[in-house]
């Protein structure tokens, strides 16, 4: 039940000055992406200001891009909550308006046990027909899916197929891969971990820097998945400081920056996010020239 091998976007959600969200911009993003090799699309996570949403929008959003796409590659909602019925409900309602497949954040706040994790996951992965990507991001969520718990649900519930791992640890990374005989789908969380997650047996990137550099960040992959390393090497080298410059602020902050230098839409974030302090824009911006994005 894998889902797609590459590089898939964790993609924006353009919003007006209003903070409404631009459906007409959302397609103009779509159809970019896919002119330009992205892999999956990725929407409502947390690059897409997923928490800002009630869940009535979340799934208009979900089924706007579902609408857009129309086949041409996989769309994968987002669909992790601090509590399991909200995450029952984002689950069911994102398959049924036609996703193909579901991307699944630990439990925020709470702190679940791993136990806790392997009830959450269990319930989601039996509520649904289609295959989900677990997505640990201790960094946000405060709490870190260990490995033995990954590989614990990936045996039992049969379409849960991969883990978005962005706890930054590649030990973990390699560890959970191990446990999972290498049959764990495993897509780098980190733009400036791409190489590494692949080279211990990734499928691949779920990406933010795809949303201003779509075909390089796909051409990364591929390179390193065709054999081409040096080729995959060069280009995660030279977009290194675009991504560090992504993440000077909070994600998805200094992205929808970008965004709207390349032309897609306002600067609007929703609060509690701010938009980019200017020095910080600026150096983005002058990181963007360097590399031929801008």
């Amino acid at each position: 039940m894998a889902i797609f091998t590459g590089a898939g976007v964790a993609l924006i959600t353009p919003m007006k000055e209003d903070l409404s969200v631009d459906y007409d911009q959302l397609e103009r993003v779509i159809d970019d992406q896919i002119d330009h090799g992205t892999d999956s699309i990725i929407i409502c996570g947390t690059t897409g200001e997923a928490s800002t949403m009630s869940h009535k929008e979340q799934i208009e959003v979900v089924s706007a891009c579902v609408s857009c796409v129309n086949k041409r590659v996989p769309v994968i909602a987002g669909a992790g909550a601090n509590c399991t019925d909200e995450a029952l409900y984002l689950a069911k309602e994102s398959e049924r308006v036609g996703s193909d497949g579901l991307l699944v954040v630990t439990p925020y706040y709470n702190k679940a046990t791993q136990a806790g994790l392997v009830e959450y996951y269990t319930s989601i992965g039996n509520s649904v027909n289609i295959p989900i990507i677990m997505y640990n991001i201790p960094g946000r969520t405060g709490v870190n899916i260990q490995p033995e718990t990954t590989a614990k649900i990936f045996k039992s519930v049969e379409n849960i197929v991969g883990m978005k791992e962005a706890s930054g640890n590649l030990s973990q990374v390699a560890d959970a891969l191990y446990l999972t005989d290498g049959e764990l789908d495993m897509y780098s969380g980190n733009d400036d971990q791409i190489l590494p997650v692949l080279s211990l047996g990734g499928k691949g990137v779920i990406s933010v820097l795809s949303n201003i550099a779509p075909q390089e960040t796909h051409d990364m992959v591929m390179k390193f998945l065709n054999g081409d390393v040096k080729g995959s090497q060069e280009l995660q080298m030279k977009y290194m400081d675009v991504i560090h410059k992504l993440f000077c602020e909070v994600n998805p902050i200094p992205v929808k920056r970008a965004m709207a230098e390349l032309g897609f839409g306002a600067n609007a974030v929703r609060r509690p996010l701010t938009e980019m302090e200017e020095d910080h824009a600026q150096e983005l911006i002058e990181s963007m020239k360097n590399v031929g994005i801008l």
